[in-house]
């Protein structure tokens, strides 16, 4: 393991460059290498298993070949260099062709969560100005129902099953042209994709995503993951957001590393199929999905134990509890890693790379990275002040984020980016996060971050899933509140709840400890599992601006 504060020190952009792109930003193309340099006979770049155990295995030679014909299929429709091509599409190889053909003749590839409604896909669809949409018979009919939809490609079904008038056939189409097309030569600033913000907080905002992203996709990929060659890898995230796409298939597939694909719904059953079918050995997901495992037990932990040689988790912060359960019941270590749409994962336990790991902390700024704490007047804090997380662009060559398309942002500031997290800078140099900005709770002059709060509630055998958030109060300014999952094994009865709030004082302070207690079946998340606190929060200010109205009038 290669020490990380070496790394550090010795770090050299245009080294990390040519180790990563095989030479420099000057010319480059995100098909030749994410698939033609690994095009060697026999090489592997997907392990495909479908819902019903069925499965399939594509070399990179494959994925050549089908990118070019369907890169041709995209010049014979007049789409260019720098034109979009949507992907609303499964985990299928179908998706991975589109994304390499449209990469092949310098387009943008723009992934669409297949979760979304026609709404949500409507908006990027017209925000990106897409020239052409992919998608399959299942999600087909959402595109009926955007207004001005670009030209449609329909993966069909059996006998054109799902294929509507006008549209091509994804199949059909690719029998028709050449398996030869020549690669477009771009630079490093020149975008390769275009992604969305989650916009939970308002419309989803358009990014673009330079070349030279590659190299930090291939940094995290080699030092947070420490993707090893004799690793059998698999990320959980779904290819529609950013950490599936960045991390599960354009970093792995840059280093000419195999790449697995699940195309179904996320179960314990199918989770331990696929590890034990595939040998999975590296494994990434967020820690939803790894509560989710949790919960199962023994019926989880049974099955796979002694399987994966490390497990790493982004997306939210990472609950101590969660550490703990995999390390006592799986034997193996979980690392918590954080980062943005924007900036792709800056902050990180590694894997690969030999630093102290703070319990609960989120971790240490990335190789190519300077991560600082701010306070609200921009000036960086010292150890143990709150504030917010930001990177300093200035001493930051990774960082390749330079705003949004068609939207003024406040996230720059001099040399700084900011990131909207409040976190706090702990002794040992790592980094602990506190919350969102809007999340953290003034009460009675403290300031409480939700997720220790919630890390301590988890804690407890009878909580599944737990938010924390500040409700309005006249005399404290907020109170913390917390909105609780119960196991199915739990009553969420009065008793219960003084138990959970004595649970989270003991561990906390007097003043941290949730002193309301709502009992609930669901949290609200974004689509890729996110927990959206800030939906919790405005209820319980609509609840307190009701009350005060209703004593006014009385």
């Amino acid at each position: 393991m290669r020490d990380y504060l070496t790394e550090m020190t010795d770090f050299d952009y245009p080294r990390t460059v040519a180790s990563a792109l095989d030479g420099h930003l000057a010319a480059l193309n995100a098909c030749i290498e994410c698939c033609d340099r690994h095009a060697l006979p026999g090489r592997i770049a997907l392990f495909w298993e479908g819902r019903d155990a069925s499965s399939a295995t594509y070399t990179f030679t494959d994925l050549q070949g089908k990118a070019a014909r369907f890169a041709n299929f995209l010049l014979a429709q007049g789409i260019k260099r720098g034109d979009k091509v949507a992907g609303l599409l499964p985990r299928n190889v179908e998706l991975l062709v589109v994304a390499l053909a449209a990469w092949r003749i310098g387009a943008i590839y723009q992934p669409l969560f297949t979760a979304f409604g026609p709404k949500a896909i409507e908006h990027r669809l017209n925000s990106s100005g897409a020239a052409l949409v992919v998608t399959d018979a299942v999600n087909r009919p959402k595109l009926s129902e955007v207004n001005a939809c670009p030209a449609i490609v329909t993966v069909a079904g059996a006998k054109g099953q799902g294929l509507v008038r006008g549209d091509f056939s994804f199949w059909a189409e690719l029998d028709n042209y050449s398996a030869i097309c020549e690669p477009v030569m771009l630079t490093g600033e020149d975008p390769f994709l275009l992604m969305f913000t989650s916009g939970t907080t308002g419309p989803a905002k358009p990014l673009l995503v330079p070349l030279k992203a590659i190299v930090a996709f291939q940094s995290y990929t080699r030092d947070a993951v420490d993707l090893r060659p004799e690793d059998a890898f698999w990320n959980l995230a779904d290819p529609g957001w950013a950490y599936g796409i960045y991390f599960g298939i354009a970093g792995p597939l840059s280093m000419g590393h195999p790449i697995t694909f699940y195309d179904g719904p996320f179960t314990v059953e199918s989770t331990c199929r696929v590890i034990n079918k595939y040998s999975i050995t590296n494994l990434t997901g967020s820690p939803t999905a790894y509560r989710m495992l949790i919960a199962a037990g023994e019926g989880f932990a049974g099955k796979i134990k002694g399987r994966l040689r490390a497990v790493s988790s982004a997306g939210e912060p990472l609950n101590p509890e969660v550490i703990r359960w995999f390390a006592e019941q799986l034997d193996v270590t979980i690392h918590d890693h954080y980062g943005q749409t924007e900036i792709g994962m800056v902050l990180c336990n590694h894997h690969g790379l030999a630093h102290p790991v703070h319990m609960g902390a989120a971790g240490f700024a990335s190789p190519g990275h300077r991560i600082v704490v701010l306070d609200d007047n921009h000036q960086e804090l010292p150890v143990g002040q709150p504030g917010i997380l930001a990177v300093d662009r200035s001493q930051s060559p990774m960082c390749w984020f330079n705003g949004y398309e068609g939207f003024n942002t406040k996230a720059f500031v001099g040399d700084y980016y900011l990131s909207g997290d409040t976190v706090e800078l702990n002794v040992d140099g790592s980094i602990s996060f506190v919350g969102r900005s809007d999340d953290v709770i003034t009460t009675s002059g403290y300031r409480v971050g939700p997720f220790d709060v919630e890390s301590a509630l988890i804690e407890h055998p009878a909580v599944v899933e737990a938010a924390v958030v500040g409700k309005p109060d006249p005399e404290r300014t907020e109170l913390v509140k917390a909105f609780v999952v119960l196991s199915p094994h739990y009553l969420g009865d009065a008793q219960l709840a003084e138990t959970l709030r004595l649970h989270v004082r003991q561990r906390l302070a007097a003043h941290a400890y949730p002193r309301e207690i709502e009992f609930v079946s669901e949290l609200p998340k974004t689509p890729s599992g996110k927990l959206q606190r800030f939906i919790l929060r405005n209820q319980e200010i609509a609840k307190a601006e009701l009350a005060a109205n209703a004593n006014v009038t009385a």
